[in-house]
């Protein structure tokens, strides 16, 4: 049975939909990021960048959400152009791609500088809040001309913008106002979050009690990098 670690998040969320709705049985595993799990030896092995989401499949490990999406969709044939040389392929690389190297990061990014980063982080928190509302009208245009990102059909593409979309009031600090100025991201996300796989997802919420406090142990392994300004 395919292994599946992962813990709350977005990305891991994204493998958690295409899993439901595929249908495919999988072994949960939680890693609890906020005490340190993704640092433990058993798990290097499996992801060595110590990051969830992770998948081992028989002789199979694939890290990182997108590249675990298009090797499930690409296996089981579903949610995913086939034709390598095909124009809807290419549209699914890139989009697929825009969203691994855009929305993914300067989301996350938006989000450390406005909730977590020490003081003074004006001129971050500005380039990360730009990128991020930029990244979020480049797919609001998207999906004003179109019902999904790849057109007519449902894809894995869909599932990796449902993973962000779902916080985009937390991402953008903007709370309700968000909807106004990307109604069509909203059009999306309501879709799919009426699909039987999102109500699936809920019970796998329910499986495992993730730590939430942002105490100072969290802080130690979610933000190592400041172990370094301690010693300037």
């Amino acid at each position: 049975m395919l292994t599946f670690y992962y813990n709350l998040a977005p990305n891991p969320m994204k493998v958690a939909l295409l899993l439901e709705e595929l249908g495919l049985p999988y072994d949960p595993v939680p890693v609890d990021t906020r005490k340190g799990e993704q640092f433990s030896p058993d798990f290097l092995k499996v992801n060595p960048n110590a990051k969830v989401p992770a998948i081992v499949d028989g002789d199979v490990r694939v890290f990182d959400s997108n590249a675990i999406l298009l090797y499930l969709a690409d296996r089981e044939r579903r949610f995913v152009p086939l034709e390598a040389s095909s124009p809807a392929r290419g549209e699914l690389l890139s989009w697929l791609m825009f969203i691994a190297s855009g929305i993914g990061p300067f989301s996350g990014q938006s989000v450390h500088f406005r909730t977590a980063a020490p003081e003074p982080k004006e001129y971050a928190l500005n380039r990360y809040d730009y990128e991020a509302h930029r990244h979020w009208k480049i797919v609001e245009d998207r999906l004003a001309a179109s019902r999904y990102m790849l057109g007519a059909d449902y894809s894995i593409v869909d599932m990796a913008f449902w993973g962000w979309a779902r916080l985009l009031p937390f991402v953008l600090g903007t709370g309700d106002a968000t909807w106004a100025t990307y109604p069509n991201v909203k059009r999306l996300l309501d879709e799919i979050n009426a699909r039987p796989a999102v109500a699936r997802i809920d019970s796998l919420k329910s499986r495992h009690a993730f730590k939430t406090e942002t105490d100072d142990e969290a802080r130690r392994f979610m933000f190592p990098q400041n172990e370094r300004l301690k010693k300037q």
